[in-house]
């Protein structure tokens, strides 16, 4: 996931301050030269490192930083401030237009960026949230397959594409598209336009005949944020010729430094409004830059969490979920439910970090949180009769060897897994019935407060309220990273005993 390696530089920094009673100035210092250090190994623009380094530490040198007994706290605060503003302070909402006429979006950015994709993901998100009727236009008339690629991404998500070939110019499809557009009731028109290798003067009188002629509301540059401090570059030219009105960052579900996040917006002053964080095309999410602040410093982000849960899981099933656990009726076919649901949300390691607190818990990146566990503890399920599913109290000791059997599982994994589905099944039941109704209740507000967590009240839908996520991996049977290669090399023993 992008930002790791920033988020351990930050915490060790700050850690130091965290061990002292009162700071010094030199104790800062200190701090920012690694705070420097990390943001320029994480590809951030040089001179906006320098611009961000200096607003912290005079904002830090104030009075009440320098002596406090909660200095190193303020500190952390003073980043985390500087990082929201540094990406543009507060999430910007989309312009849609004012009058009857159909919104225009046009898609822009250099090839291989992501933008025919994106564009679909924007579709299909406005088509949930905002409940617009979209109309995909297949724009760029020179990349090979570009526009049968839109029309899989469109077939796909049943939202049509309007397309004339590769034989007419750009500017004539734009226009051709806004009419069909009206003819048919869109109210939102995505225009695909061509990408480049590298900027040229050929693209861009293209992309500025085709804004003077369709006037979008919005001109999105898509970005790969993985090209790091180069995006400022891309992004300028592109604003310095177009006049974009907002950015879209691509594949931050990837092995990035983060630079393109933390330098973009501040060079361009243009907000990032969307980021895409998977391969699905429901994976785009808007940008929260005090969000994204918070997980850059390990805070968590428990607001985006809930979200998708909200996404993926419907009232009614959580609260038929609520009580079957208060009732004691949690069974298999529910915990299989559960695991498919929080699949949805995305890799485990990461849900785990978005959680505030647990992210700084020692020893967490060792553990062996492989998304491949879940998929064998459901393999034992779906070895499982219905009846054995439904009433987990029969299933016997030559019950469980036919399940093992079956689901080509070992015996002890097949009880460790059983166990701890009983184990998992107490605790949810005395958190949501009982003495213990309202714990965690009471546990998800206090998560809701803490740095990362803004948003009284919201709750987890569905998911136990995450009571369960640990057990799903064998909960205090989680192998680490090195028990998890010695159990492998133990397998290969005995398999070596058994050929001689």
């Amino acid at each position: 996931m992008a930002f790791e390696g920033l988020t351990g530089r930050l915490q060790d920094a700050f850690s130091v301050l965290r061990k002292k009673g009162k700071i010094t100035e030199a104790d800062i210092d200190e701090v920012m030269r690694e705070v420097r250090l990390a943001l320029l190994e994480a590809d951030v623009n040089f001179k906006i490192v320098k611009e961000f380094v200096k607003n912290v530490r005079d904002k830090a040198k104030g009075e009440e930083v320098i002596g406090s007994l909660t200095g190193g706290q303020q500190v952390v605060k003073i980043v985390n401030d500087e990082l929201t503003e540094l990406m543009g302070g507060e999430l910007q909402e989309l312009n849609f237009s004012e009058t009857n006429e159909p919104t225009i979006f046009m898609m822009t950015g250099l090839q291989g960026s992501g933008k025919t994709t994106t564009a679909g993901k924007l579709a299909n998100y406005l088509r949930k949230h905002k409940k617009k009727k979209p109309l995909l236009v297949a724009g760029d008339i020179y990349r090979p397959a570009a526009i049968d690629q839109l029309k899989t991404v469109g077939s796909q998500l049943d939202i049509p594409v309007f397309e004339m070939g590769d034989q007419v110019s750009p500017v004539e499809i734009a226009e051709k598209g806004l009419e069909t557009a009206k003819e048919n009731n869109h109210d939102l028109v995505i225009i695909d336009t061509a990408g480049r290798l590298h900027v040229d003067e050929e693209l861009m009188d293209e992309l500025a005949a085709i804004k003077t002629s369709v006037r979008p509301d919005e001109i999105f540059l898509v970005v790969d944020s993985m090209t790091g401090q180069d995006a400022v570059n891309v992004a300028s030219s592109f604003d310095e010729l177009l006049d974009i009105t907002s950015v879209i960052l691509t594949k931050l579900d990837g092995d990035t430094r983060g630079g393109a996040a933390l330098s973009i917006s501040s060079a361009t002053h243009k907000p990032i409004k969307f980021v895409g964080t998977g391969e699905k095309l429901s994976d785009l999410e808007p940008f929260h830059p005090d969000r994204m602040a918070n997980r850059i410093l390990g805070m968590g982000d428990i607001l985006t969490l809930i979200e998708r849960a909200e996404e993926e899981v419907s009232e009614e099933e959580a609260l038929a979920l609520a009580e079957k656990m208060r009732e004691q009726t949690y069974d298999f076919n529910d915990f299989l439910d559960q695991m498919k649901q929080v699949q949805k949300l995305g890799p485990m390691q990461d849900i785990i970090k978005m959680i505030p607190g647990l992210n700084s818990i020692p020893g967490l990146d060792d553990l062996d949180l492989d998304d491949g566990q879940m998929d064998w503890t459901k393999a034992i399920i779906y070895s499982m009769t219905e009846e054995e599913r439904t009433n987990p109290n029969i299933i016997s000791q030559s019950r469980r060897r036919r399940i093992a059997a079956g689901s080509g599982r070992s015996l002890n994994e097949v009880n460790g897994m059983i166990k701890q589905f009983n184990e998992s099944k107490k605790m949810m039941g005395s958190m949501t019935g009982g003495k213990g109704s309202g714990k965690m209740d009471s546990m998800m507000e206090k998560m809701s407060n803490m740095p990362g967590g803004k948003g009284k009240g919201k709750k987890m839908p569905g998911l136990g309220d995450l009571g369960g996520l640990g057990d799903l991996f064998g909960g205090d049977q989680v192998p680490t990273k090195n028990q998890g290669n010695k159990r492998k090399r133990k397998k290969k023993k005995k398999i070596i005993r058994r050929k001689k």
